[in-house]
């Protein structure tokens, strides 16, 4: 027990010097975690300083910090909010944390860690900061369609980590990684979790509506914090952590209805609490052990800011954000925080992994945290650039994709939506099947090669390779499965975006197959990622860097064979678009938008096209469309121009030299938020 003025005495300490660190950063116009990790170094026992805080109260406090914060997300998880954001941000969220989760397994590989330790890396730079974005954004006042892309992906992201926490401490606790003991792992977690949310979900809402009735906030309050503290505690002694504990507590909570009005009044609370979080973090830091491995900081640190800039723009472009918006997300979620500290914590505790990592992670956060807000402040830049290298296939691919995501999002049939539902459960089965396949057939190779060499008395290292050749012969047909069915369901989401007609000419073929490749693509890279660090752990000698290339050669090939057919089914589209402007004269904007209609209909996956006509005092006027940048700032295109010259009616498929005049039709493309922020520009 600690004693009452001992721990008085800290509370005292730490929470003045954390006061004095944050209105420095504040001043600096920093993140105030900084604040928090230099006040638990400055109060830590690596440097010497005269202001040395209790390790284990601070730590204390710091586990009430991780509860609460861990609560507080629970309750933005009603199943509403989340099957929501599943069907929009879950699966380029989900292929992002794979790829993050394999690069940081492979760069652990490379720097001589442990297997063990090497999922646990992959595991902390998998995850980004939502507290520490949180911060940023408040500070810079983001808002608009950028938060709500971030945020989106911030909560998939969360739910992963929830995840990782869960089957990390099973793993670190002994679970090991034998078919019978991540089969028990596995069993075990399930029945946990069934139980308490099925009895949660009979008490903790009908509990919480029934004390709002008394509309008193601090019988509010004390009801919802002992609930979150009783999950957790719930979940420890099952050998669960408790940040799972609590993030439950916090989404049966949420299913009373009432989450908002209950994360207002635990935000005090929770905002102290994981102060003291960060300042125990701090507190970890020992300069020394950093320089002795400054290797591994650097590294990971490369690993977190690239990869994640490279995963999160691709898993947000592939959820139908637009180039600008998906590049602004991924830098801006270029940054590890505090699930990376929880992981390493639960690593360090157990002894899965050694010491040095977790302030090996506190630094690589806070490193990757001092950039975020100059990489925040680059994305427009850094966007628009993006946009002019990219070969013209490619830019009519991205102006377009967001449209056909669009497209999928409408309301269809319900028969198609189960179609979706079992092909997705195929899935689901052939990756738990390669899984098992997987591990099986590394963990017990030696027993299988000893019966085959009693059988047929050849030597051991021909043993070896028979079983080896048997367990390739296994693997093969289910890969070919894999690839089957996400082809399948890629071929039955794009038909539901760009249905084939009953008869005639299929305009769409050319968008459609477009979509077809790269939602395939994304399915394989979500479902493949996983396994092939799986592989990659049970068969250290498997030739991953050669895979990789592979992969990423027949990927790249399909997908520049697809957007050149798109880019020509495009600038044929301009043509028609062109002819049919020539056709009429348009005295009404109605009109022309009755026009532009009729040859969307005709040319479907092109997405709605739409007139806007420039007047004298628009912005454009007088500039050329590579000078105006429209694709790069609003993500859509111009398909054509119609413009009224002395001469007569002259239209155009532009080229990045046309310079835009006072009085021209020009007709854009792309999703409609692109359509109608192009206009917002063209209309100022």
């Amino acid at each position: 027990m600690h004693d009452a003025h001992a721990f008085l005495q800290n509370l005292a300490l730490v929470l003045c010097v954390a006061a004095v660190t944050t209105v420095l950063f504040h001043r600096l116009r920093q993140p105030v975690v900084f604040g928090y990790l230099l006040a638990g170094m400055i109060v830590g026992p690596h440097v010497p300083l005269p202001l040395a805080a209790d390790e284990s109260i601070i730590r204390t406090l710091s586990e009430l910090g991780v509860i609460l914060l861990m609560f507080s997300l629970g309750l933005e998880f009603s199943v509403r909010r989340v099957a929501k954001l599943a069907a929009t941000s879950g699966l380029g969220a989900f292929a992002e944390t794979s790829l993050m989760f394999g690069l940081g397994f492979v760069a652990a590989g490379a720097l001589g860690l442990t297997p063990l330790e090497r999922i646990f890396a992959g595991a902390m730079v998998a995850i980004s900061s939502t507290t520490i974005i949180a911060n940023v954004f408040a500070e810079r006042g983001v808002r608009g369609r950028v938060r709500e892309t971030v945020f989106g992906i911030l909560i998939i992201e969360d739910l992963i980590a929830i995840l990782l926490v869960a089957t990390l401490t099973a793993l670190a606790a002994g679970g090991g990684l034998s078919p019978t003991g991540l089969a028990t792992t596995v069993v075990r977690l399930v029945m946990f979790l069934l139980g308490l949310v099925i009895v949660g979900l009979l008490v903790v809402p009908r509990t919480i509506r029934g004390v709002l009735e008394a509309n008193r906030n601090e019988m509010t309050l004390l009801w919802s914090v002992g609930i979150c503290f009783a999950a957790a505690l719930l979940a420890s002694a099952f050998g669960y952590s408790v940040a799972l504990g609590a993030f439950i507590a916090g989404s049966l909570v949420a299913e009373s209805g009432e989450g908002r009005k209950i994360e207002h009044l635990v935000q005090p609370l929770k905002d102290l609490f994981v102060a003291m979080f960060f300042v125990s973090a701090g507190m970890l830091i020992d300069p020394r052990v950093l320089v002795a491995h400054w290797p591994v900081v650097a590294t990971l640190t490369v690993v977190v800011i690239t990869g994640k800039i490279v995963a999160v723009t691709l898993g947000a472009f592939l959820a139908g954000n637009g180039l600008r918006a998906a590049v602004f997300a991924g830098m801006s979620l270029a940054q590890i925080g505090e699930f990376s500290f929880i992981i390493a914590a639960i690593g360090t505790s157990t002894g899965a992994i050694r010491d040095f990592l977790y302030p090996v992670a506190v630094a690589v956060s806070a490193i990757t945290t001092l950039f975020t807000p100059w990489l925040i402040r680059a994305a427009g830049p850094v966007a628009a650039l993006v946009d002019r290298k990219l070969p013209k296939p490619v830019q009519t691919f991205v102006a377009l994709y967001g449209s056909w995501i669009e497209r999928l999002a409408a309301p269809h049939s319900t028969g198609g939506q189960l179609r979706v539902r079992r092909l997705v459960r195929l899935v689901v089965v052939d990756v738990l099947l390669l899984a098992l396949v997987i591990i099986g057939s590394a963990v017990e190779r030696d027993r299988f090669a000893l019966v085959m060499r009693a059988w047929t008395g050849v030597s051991a290292d021909v043993s070896q390779v028979i079983v080896f050749i048997g367990s390739v012969a296994i693997v093969v047909p289910l890969v070919i499965g894999l690839v089957r069915v996400t082809w399948r369901l890629a071929l039955v989401l794009a038909v539901r975006a760009l249905p084939t007609p009953e008869k005639g000419v299929d305009f769409a073929q050319a968008p459609r197959t477009a979509f077809v490749t790269t939602m395939h693509i994304a399915l394989l890279l979500a479902a493949g990622a996983p396994l092939f660090v799986l592989a990659q752990l049970v068969i250290p000698e498997l030739p991953g860097a050669v895979l990789v290339v592979i992969a990423m050669v027949i990927f790249g090939v399909a997908f520049w064979r697809a957007a050149r057919n798109l880019h020509g089914h495009v600038r044929a589209g301009a043509q028609i678009i062109v002819a049919a402007l020539a056709q009429h004269s348009f005295s009404t904007a109605e009109e022309l938008s009755k026009t532009m209609e009729h040859v969307s209909a005709g040319l479907p996956g092109l997405g709605e096209p739409a007139p806007v006509v420039l007047r004298a005092s628009s912005r454009a006027v007088g500039l050329t469309l590579a000078e105006l940048n429209l694709r790069g700032l609003t993500g859509a295109t111009v398909l054509a121009i119609s413009r009224r010259s002395g001469s007569g009616e002259e239209q155009l498929v532009p080229t990045g030299k046309d310079r835009l005049q006072a009085g021209d039709v020009v007709a854009l493309a792309g999703s409609n938020d692109a359509v109608a922020s192009a206009r917002e520009l063209l209309d100022t």
